[in-house]
Order: C-alpha cells, then sequence, then structure tokens
C-alpha cells in the first residue's frame, strides 16, 4: 500500500530535475571546467605507461572540460557532448584488448575519472535521456493486474490518498515502451495506457464525489433542522405552562436543538463531517497535483473527471431531493428543495478552494438541466416532476372541488372534508412557494410549465366548443328570439353544467398560472434587475397601433420574465392551433 508513495516521490524527482534544468547546468558545468578536468589531468600525469595515440584522446577530454564557461549556460546555447563520449568508446575499446599497452584493467582510476565525466555531460545536454535511464517505469505496461491490485490497496489506505495520482502519472512513462523495430506494438500499448489511466481518474473521481456528496448530504440535513416547520415543537414547549420536560409521544424520536453537532468534549472526538472533510482534503491534493500531463499524444485533466462526476451526481441528488413518487402524489415543498439546493450549493463553492475546479461552470450546467424537462442522461428534473405535480394533484384535486382558490390568501386552499387531499394545497401553492418555484427551474422551466397548462386550456376550449356544436341550433334560436320564448328554449339546451364544470377549470389553470408567472417576475427582478428595466419599458410603448407581430413578440419576451401582458402569446398560440 506504500507504493503510491514510492512512485509519488519518484515522479516529484522527475519533475524537479526537469524544473531545475537550468541550475543544474550551471552547477555541473562548472565543476566540469574545473574539478573534472583537473582529476582527469592528474591520473594522466599518473600513468605509468600511455601511448600515443591514447595520449592524444585523454589530452583532447582535458582540452574539451577547460574549454568550458558559464557564459555559455548564460546565452542558452545547446551542449553536444556525443563526440566526447564516442572518444571514450573508442579508448575503451582500445584499452580492453588482450596484450593492450595501457590496459584499463590494471588503471581503474581512469575509468572512475571518464564514468563521471560522461555522467555530468549527459546532465548538461540530454538530461530526459539520463531520467529515463535512471527512473524508467515503462516495463509496469506489461503487469496490468498488479498495478491495479497496487491502485486499489493504496485506496484502502487513508493516510496513502494524497499519493493516489502517482498512477495515472506512470501511465505517461508507458509511450517509452516503444521501439522503431516494432511499430505494431503501437496500437496495444497505446490503449493499455489510455485504458489504466481512464480507469485510476475515474476511480479517484469517484471517490471524490462520493464524499462530496455524502459532505452535502449532512449539511443538508444540518440544514434542514433549521426549517420553520422543525419550530413548532419548540416554540410549543416554551410556552406550556408545565416547566418539567414533557416525555416525547411514542413513535416520535427527541429532535435535538441545531448546533448540538458542534459541541464536543474533546477535539480528539471526530465526527462523520470531520471524516469526510479530511478525505476529501487528501483526495484534493492527489487530483490538484498537476493541472494535466500526457498520456500517449492526449493531454489529460485529472479535475476534469471529478467535474464530471459530480455533475451526474448532483443532478441525481436534487431530483431525489424533491422525493416525488408518482404512484402516491407525493412531493416535497419548493422551498424545501431550495433550502437543501442552497446547503449543496454552499459546500459545492468551498470545494474550489481545495481543487482547482471552476465550480460556477459546474453549478450552472447542473442547475440549467433542471430548467428543461429532461436532462442530459434523459431523466426527468425538477421541471418535469414539479410540472406534473401541479398538473395532475393539485389542479385536478381543484376540479373536483376538493381545492379552490383563495384570492385573499393569494394560494388554493383544501376544502375541509371527508375524501380530502392528504396534502395542504395552500403549503404547495403560496407566494413564498412559487417564488421558491421559480428560483429552482428558472424561466425556462417556468415556460414549460406555463405551455402544459396552456395546453390544458386549449383542451378545455375544445370540448366547449364540441359542446356549442351540439347545441348549435338552440343556441341559435336563442339568439333570435324573443324574451318569452327563451325558459323554453334554454330547457333544451343539453351539458349545461359541463360547460360550468369545463369554465371553471379554465378560470383555475389560469388563475394558478397568473400566481406563479407573478412569483417568476418577483424572482427575476431581484437577480436581473438591469434586464426586466428595458423589458417592462417595452411593454409600456406598446399601442393599439402598433404592428401584431411586434406586440407578440414584445408580450412574449415579457411573459418569459413574468410580466403580465394584455394579450398572453401562449394563450393565443394554443388557440391559434385549434381552429
Amino acid at each position: 500500500s506504500h507504493v503510491a508513495e514510492l512512485l509519488f516521490l519518484l515522479e516529484q524527482l522527475r519533475a524537479l530535475v526537469l524544473r531545475h534544468r537550468g541550475v543544474l547546468r550551471r552547477y555541473h558545468l562548472n565543476y566540469l571546467a574545473r574539478f573534472d578536468a583537473l582529476v582527469l589531468s592528474d591520473v594522466i600525469q599518473n600513468l605509468s605507461v600511455c601511448p600515443e595515440e591514447e595520449s592524444v584522446i585523454l589530452s583532447s577530454f582535458v582540452s574539451s572540460l577547460s574549454a568550458l564557461s558559464a557564459k555559455e549556460v548564460d546565452d542558452k546555447e545547446q551542449f553536444d557532448f556525443t563526440a566526447l563520449r564516442l572518444d571514450w568508446f573508442r579508448l575503451q575499446a582500445y584499452t580492453s584488448v588482450a596484450k593492450a599497452a595501457l590496459p584499463l584493467g590494471s588503471n581503474a582510476d581512469v575509468g572512475r575519472a571518464m564514468n563521471l565525466v560522461v555522467f555530468h555531460t549527459k546532465l548538461l545536454d540530454t538530461p530526459e535521456e539520463l531520467l529515463d535511464e535512471a527512473s524508467d517505469l515503462s516495463h509496469l505496461c506489461f503487469y496490468p493486474r498488479p498495478v491495479e491490485k497496487m491502485f486499489a490497496m493504496t485506496l484502502e489506505e487513508p493516510s496513502m490518498l494524497r499519493f493516489a495520482i502517482a498512477f495515472p502519472l506512470l501511465c505517461a512513462h508507458f509511450s517509452r515502451c516503444l521501439h522503431p523495430m516494432c511499430p505494431e506494438e503501437y496500437p496495444q500499448l497505446k490503449a493499455v495506457a489510455l485504458g489504466l489511466c481512464n480507469k485510476f481518474l475515474e476511480e479517484l473521481a469517484r471517490m471524490g464525489s462520493a464524499c462530496v456528496l455524502d459532505a452535502c448530504a449532512e449539511q443538508h440535513n444540518l440544514s434542514e433542522q433549521l426549517l420553520p416547520k422543525h419550530c413548532a415543537a419548540t416554540i410549543s414547549r416554551a410556552r406550556g405552562k408545565k416547566p418539567q420536560k414533557q416525555t416525547p409521544k411514542k413513535g416520535e424520536p427527541e429532535r435535538d436543538k441545531p448546533g448540538t453537532e458542534s459541541q464536543r468534549r474533546d477535539r480528539t472526538l471526530t465526527t462523520n463531517m470531520d471524516k469526510l472533510h479530511l478525505t476529501l482534503a487528501e483526495l484534493s491534493l492527489s487530483l490538484n497535483h498537476v493541472p494535466n500531463f500526457t498520456v500517449f499524444e492526449h493531454t489529460v485533466t485529472p479535475a476534469e473527471y471529478l467535474s464530471s462526476h459530480l455533475e451526474t451526481r448532483l443532478t441525481r441528488a436534487i431530483v431525489a431531493m424533491a422525493g416525488y413518487s408518482q404512484a402516491t402524489q407525493e412531493v416535497a415543498r419548493p422551498s424545501e428543495v431550495l433550502v437543501g439546493l442552497s446547503a449543496y450549493m454552499g459546500l459545492v463553492q468551498s470545494l474550489g478552494q481545495l481543487v482547482g475546479l471552476d465550480t460556477a461552470r459546474l453549478l450552472r450546467a447542473v442547475l440549467l438541466q433542471q430548467s428543461h424537462p429532461r436532462d442530459s442522461a434523459g431523466q426527468p428534473t425538477l421541471t418535469a416532476i414539479y410540472t406534473d405535480w401541479y398538473l395532475e394533484a393539485l389542479l385536478r384535486q381543484a376540479s373536483t372541488g376538493a381545492i379552490v382558490l383563495a384570492p385573499a390568501l393569494q394560494a388554493f386552499t383544501t376544502v375541509p372534508r371527508e375524501d380530502q387531499p392528504p396534502f395542504s394545497a395552500a403549503e404547495f401553492s403560496d407566494v413564498s412557494e412559487m417564488r421558491a418555484l421559480a428560483e429552482l427551474i428558472g424561466p425556462y422551466g417556468m415556460k414549460f410549465l406555463s405551455d402544459n397548462l396552456m395546453w390544458h386550456v386549449g383542451s378545455q376550449v375544445t370540448e366547449l366548443k364540441k359542446l356549442v356544436a351540439e347545441n348549435m341550433d338552440t343556441l341559435v334560436q336563442l339568439r333570435c328570439c324573443k324574451a318569452e320564448q327563451r325558459p323554453a328554449l334554454v330547457t333544451r339546451l343539453s351539458s349545461a353544467e359541463n360547460v360550468l364544470k369545463r369554465m371553471t377549470i379554465i378560470g383555475e389553470i389560469l388563475s394558478f398560472r397568473a400566481m406563479a408567472q407573478q412569483g417568476l417576475r418577483e424572482v427575476f427582478s431581484q437577480h436581473c434587475p438591469f434586464l426586466m428595466g428595458p423589458i417592462e419599458c417595452l411593454t409600456d410603448i406598446v399601442t393599439p397601433d402598433t404592428d401584431i407581430q411586434v406586440t407578440l413578440s414584445i408580450f412574449e419576451v415579457a411573459s418569459a420574465a413574468g410580466i403580465p401582458c394584455e394579450v398572453d402569446p401562449a394563450l393565443v398560440n394554443v388557440l391559434g392551433g385549434t381552429k
């Protein structure tokens, strides 16, 4: 499990050598020019026998090293000591044959001095090759299963999480397995490297996103304790006459007061939130270690993996907060979902301090999906859920008379009777809930809700037309007859109650839409006052003489912002399509 730390430190050393290449070049240039040349000249002078050809080669080494100066580093000249190293190979060949005049085995000081010179020259002209020679891990490409096993063991050790990024970085070494003599290996090696890198980063991102969502859930539970509905019991106990503590009813758990989670007797006692923050900090160090790296000509950005996972999981978590059940028609109030969403957003925004993540872009992408009926995965969003619930639960109950509009309350209210709905209509349709709904699903979502409401209005108008067609003859006679003949003709009209019922349904739908539009207008004015002002000015300049197409365009923009218009463009479109 500690292999990750070893690999991580190895990568850090490689990065440090490349980053401070200029410092290393200046240092070793001075070392070569002063000490190596001096040591080599001393070794040559101490040789008992030195043939002419070998002497020429060794003297050329000393003169080449002595001619080096620090000015070449300042001028950023490219060094090339390939010729010097080739001469050293040739000298080794001369002195390694049988019966050589200068046997290398008997003059080890020459070998030691020249090997040191070769090492220092490589630091000057080919540090990358020297690093590959000293720390190449490309052979692990052929052992993917052991590498995956080591990675899994690293994730199980909390103290090693910060070093887990070493495994994806390891995949960048695999491109050095290639050889010009075996070009057919390129696709297989590339697939292994990219596959392993993607698998490691996906696992890190999955673990990180799970940690973030768990912390968000904890924060949501804390914010939920502050909801107004939970203060009733506390107020009731405070106003009660009996000072003694009342025993809680059976099956009703005693609720802790908000803030008790922060009280500790000892700092060594860690809470679940402490553990989540520690794990998240360790993973953030890992994912934030490098902004990006290259694997087989592919640029990999670790933080983007976390962003992608968070976007998917946040979208699912936000929809789950609504708690919608189509079978029982249960759903959370928009204001409660908005409180939970604010808690989630606050924690995700603080995540930007740990990881190099564009949290603003992430939250915009997640919230924008909620303003459409389907998200990127094709699943229903808050817009689809609340549109379905308000149409199928609240307004359907209103059409049966179980719920009525209360203009004084600016909300719908439930009529107390035996078969009343399982929810309180006022808790879902008052001013604060309409504002919360507009905050959650935005102008796009409110437009989708409005279009669905208008479609139902259009269907009711179509049914009314059918009723008119059925009673056409009687209605014509009523229009043209004398007053004393009307009572007899009125009794011949069929489905009079049906007409009244459908007109009531239309009125309820339009009233609910007006309340939703008012909530949208207030939210829109708060968020975009600089945009609301010009739209209101446009609606004020519309006169009866204005071209109808221009008028409808202006009213359509105004309606999208929640401003009431003399001519409702959504209603015009619906009725225009039923000709």
